[in-house]
Formats: structure tokens, C-alpha cells, sequence
């Protein structure tokens, strides 16, 4: 797919032109397990390409109401922003082509081996220097290998953010290297549960202390989520209010132990198929 135009990813105008711009669709991407639409988008002579989810290509799921991941992709996008780390590239809830849906700025990735990997299977018992172990996994004919991520702040800071919005499904595919270093995260419907769902490739850090830079995200965000705050009232036009009590809930609970959140073993703790 051809690359967007550099546009300033985290300007208004970026939101305006995904808000009000006209969609064009050029094409699916088949890979995805609900209707993900590839489109241009223009607005007052800015032109952009960026992912469309309509509603009405959402499947079903047992565990979440029929029709609301569109929403939950932009509660996720609101509180990544409020973090201040911009790890969810911008997002809206607009009328399409096929209705009501999900609108984001497409992010062109780095060329492949630009940077350094994020996962690796490695077949010692113990995960080398500058990488973090999440787990064995099988590799075929019976043999296993160690599956690890990288040491690396920007994945610490996603698990964060996923904790907080209790991502059930953080797989490898959904890990994002932009240039510059910049480093996204994608796909984030199937959030905000009120029940424990996290699973993720990212338990590298699982019971290890936070860092101060993220217990003060934290407690910036547990001040947006206070009643009328401007957090807290965005995401009441996205997910329910027991769903929002629960985010309070998570971050309150995060301070508390000031520790990354470990698998509660009542629940896969690692996503299938965990790329």
C-alpha cells in the first residue's frame, strides 16, 4: 500500500481531517478478523490515508455487547493521550462509507529490519542481556523455545496503558515500529471489560516495581478519570459507566501496588495466536 502524507500525527488538524474528510475505500485488509477498510481521506486540501472499521463488519463476541468496539478503540486513543505518550496513533468515531465506525490515521511502518526486534524465540533457558522473558512456546516436532520482547520503555509503557484499559488481545502483530523510533500500538477492541481479560505478549515486567515516570502518569490519569473530568466524560460517551469504574478501579489498584500486574491464572494469560 502506498505510504500517506507526512502529516503531523498528533495536530488537530489531524483529528479534524479524520473527523470531517471525505472517505474513499481503496481496499481491505484481509488478514483482519472483522471489516478493516484501507481509505484516503481528505479535508480542506489535506489528504491522508488511514484504517476504517465499520460497525456493521464487527463479529460478534461472547464476552463484549455486539457493536461497540469502534468505541472502545477511541476510549483507548483517549487515554493513551492523556498519558502523554501517544501510543495509539489518532482515532475518531465518524459516519463512512458503511456507516458509523472507527477512523485511523494510517501509519506507514518502518522498512522490516530497520530497527531493532521487539520479539524473539531463543532456545536458552534464561533471556540474554536487553531482553525480557515472557514464556516457553512450541516451535514444531516437539521442541520449545523461550518467547521474549525487548527491554525497551516504549513496550514498557504499553503494558502500562494496557493494564489500564485491560487489553484482552496485545499480540505481536499489533505492535507497530513507525520511523523515528516512534512505536504504536493497534487494534484495541476488545477493551475496557469490566472483567479480567488482559492477555498480552508484554509480561516481561510481571511483578516488577513501576517506574516514577509511570506512577505520576498514573496519578495524572486517576485525576481524568474523576467525575466531569474531561477524560472521565469522554469515555462516558464510549463504554459504559461500570466499565469506566472499572478503569478507576485499575489505575487506583496500580498505585496502590506500584508494581506491573502479574496473570491471574483464571484467564490465558497469552493471546491466540500471540502474532
Amino acid at each position: 500500500m502506498p505510504a500517506p502524507e507526512r502529516i503531523p500525527p498528533r495536530s488537530v488538524t489531524v483529528v479534524d481531517l479524520l473527523t470531517k474528510g471525505e472517505l474513499t475505500v481503496r481496499g481491505r485488509i484481509r488478514e483482519a478478523s472483522n471489516a478493516v477498510l484501507y481509505c484516503s481521506v481528505v479535508y480542506e486540501g489535506m489528504e491522508a490515508h488511514c484504517v476504517y472499521k465499520p460497525v456493521a463488519g464487527e463479529r460478534p463476541l461472547w464476552d463484549f455487547p455486539d457493536g461497540t468496539l469502534a468505541q472502545r478503540e477511541v476510549a483507548a486513543y483517549a487515554v493513551s493521550e492523556e498519558t502523554g505518550w501517544e501510543l495509539v496513533p489518532p482515532t475518531v468515531l465518524r459516519d463512512g462509507p458503511y456507516g458509523q465506525g472507527m477512523c485511523q490515521l494510517w501509519i506507514e511502518p518502518e522498512a522490516e529490519g530497520a530497527g531493532e526486534p521487539l520479539l524473539a524465540l531463543v532456545e536458552d533457558e534464561e533471556p540474554g542481556d536487553g531482553w525480557k522473558a515472557v514464556g516457553l512456546a512450541e516451535v514444531g516436532e516437539g521442541r520449545t523455545a523461550l518467547l521474549v520482547h525487548a527491554d525497551d520503555e516504549r513496550l514498557r509503557r504499553l503494558a502500562v496503558l494496557d493494564a489500564v484499559i485491560n487489553n484482552g488481545d496485545r499480540k505481536g502483530g499489533h505492535l507497530l515500529p513507525a520511523p523515528e523510533g516512534r512505536l504504536y500500538g493497534i487494534d484495541h477492541g476488545v477493551t475496557f471489560n469490566v472483567d479480567d481479560k488482559l492477555r498480552t505478549l508484554l509480561w516481561g515486567w510481571a511483578g516488577e516495581p513501576l517506574t516514577p515516570e509511570v506512577l505520576e502518569v498514573l496519578a495524572r490519569l486517576e485525576d481524568a478519570l474523576a467525575e466531569s473530568a474531561p477524560l472521565a466524560t469522554r469515555l462516558a460517551e464510549l463504554i459504559t459507566a461500570a466499565e469506566t469504574d472499572a478503569v478507576r478501579a485499575r489505575v487506583r489498584e496500580l498505585r496502590r501496588t506500584g508494581l506491573h500486574p502479574s496473570p491471574s491464572g483464571q484467564w490465558p494469560a497469552i493471546p491466540w495466536p500471540p502474532v
